[in-house]
């Protein structure tokens, strides 16, 4: 096997493998406000969401054209800076998901591919026109959007349903949750899947296995659909916590109308081709809805932890996927091999260190200890 042949593979894998980590650091996106709600059972809903995580992955792939022939110049990218930058994104997924913070995914790889594509290529290896009208500019504006949508979504049905009587208010629109969160994970299929497709897809191109400009092959939508599923059924319990308990003491038509707000919004942008942040959207989406509750309560110190580490994720990958690319770039076969053994045992101390406060379907309506998370999440300085 060749250095070129083993670093596309080597890229395939670590794309999946990112692709997975990307499943369980989103679940909440469609489904912690739906658990918070008691409107799905923990275990059923990530299985709802991984599967139409999956069917989502077939419905559009605008989404990868953007990350394949975008952000990036095809023609100067290399398997070595696309496999460094995917070790930056998953690096900050697991360190962010330890914490229980719901950072944005998105944000990771992007940051990982511009770092790498940076050191290995130069300045022009980046369309930072293209970063900025793709990437910066919905990242700032779809959280916004879905936020208002929401507030204005939650403060009709509470407008519309206060002669009602709160057991039956309750009662719909929870029944109405199990719709408006399967849509969301429909939505993310349809957004965040595409990434894994559009960076194999970018190798593939790099080695001539592709013609520029091609779109992701049907072998290339399966398997990063069924790696996000996969990932999704795990279940992201330390994020879906932060999500469903950590921001708002959320009801169901609150969780209703995030979720629908939030759907629209990807959807709309998935179809546009803006790879935008699943999870800013939905963050954005829940505050929404905690704002337009009378009298509800917004923790503003978490959605304030969240905001930057929103604002750091971008760099932080790029910094990690840079010094990744110099190993790879100049160390050849033993640099990547290296880097890859290095990637293995961040994740396995991440790992460990998870299981000494451990969150999973029992327990992850815990408000109390949302709280502390987010707390030692401030204190790290995350």
């Amino acid at each position: 096997m060749d250095h070129i042949t083993f670093l596309v593979a080597m890229v395939i894998v670590t794309a999946l493998a990112f692709d997975f980590t990307n499943g369980f650091h989103d679940t909440a996106n469609a489904m912690a406000t739906s658990i918070a709600t008691g409107a799905l059972r923990p275990k059923v809903a990530v299985a709802i969401s991984g599967v139409l995580n999956l069917v989502g992955a077939f419905v559009s792939t605008e989404v990868a054209r953007t990350i394949s022939g975008g952000i990036v110049n095809d023609a100067l990218v290399t398997p070595g800076m696309i496999f460094a930058g995917l070790v930056g994104a998953i690096v900050w997924n697991l360190v962010t998901w330890l914490l229980g913070l719901p950072s944005s995914s998105s944000h990771a790889l992007f940051g990982g591919l511009i770092g790498a594509v940076w050191v290995g290529a130069g300045r022009h290896g980046v369309d930072f026109d293209q970063v900025v009208e793709k990437i910066l500019i919905p990242a700032v504006v779809s959280p916004l959007v879905a936020g208002l949508a929401a507030l204005a979504a939650t403060y009709f049905a509470y407008r519309i349903t206060r002669r009602a009587r709160a057991d039956t208010v309750s009662k719909g629109f929870r029944a109405g949750q199990i719709a408006s969160a399967s849509l969301v994970s429909l939505a993310h299929g349809t957004n965040d899947a595409q990434k894994t497709m559009g960076v194999i897809t970018l190798a593939l191109i790099s080695c001539g296995a592709l013609d520029k400009g091609a779109g992701p092959p049907v072998w290339v939508i399966l398997t990063a659909g069924l790696s996000i599923a996969a990932g999704t059924y795990i279940g992201g319990w330390r994020i879906i916590r932060t999500m469903g308990k950590g921001l708002v003491d959320i009801e169901s038509p609150q969780g209703f109308a995030a979720e629908s707000a939030s759907t629209a919004v990807i959807l709309t942008s998935a179809n546009l081709g803006f790879a935008l942040s699943t999870t800013q959207v939905c963050s954005g989406g829940i505050l929404g809805a905690g704002v337009g509750r009378r009298l509800a309560e917004v923790r503003w110190g978490t959605a304030g932890q969240m905001a930057l580490a929103w604002l750091v994720t971008l760099p932080a990958a790029a910094a990690v996927g840079a010094v990744a690319a110099s190993a790879v770039v100049h160390g050849g076969t033993l640099g990547t091999v290296l880097i890859a053994l290095a990637a293995v045992v961040v994740a396995g101390v991440i790992v460990l260190l998870s299981r000494r406060n451990p969150v999973d379907a029992g327990n992850v309506n815990d408000a109390r200890a949302a709280e502390v998370r987010t707390a030692a999440s401030a204190r790290a300085g995350v």
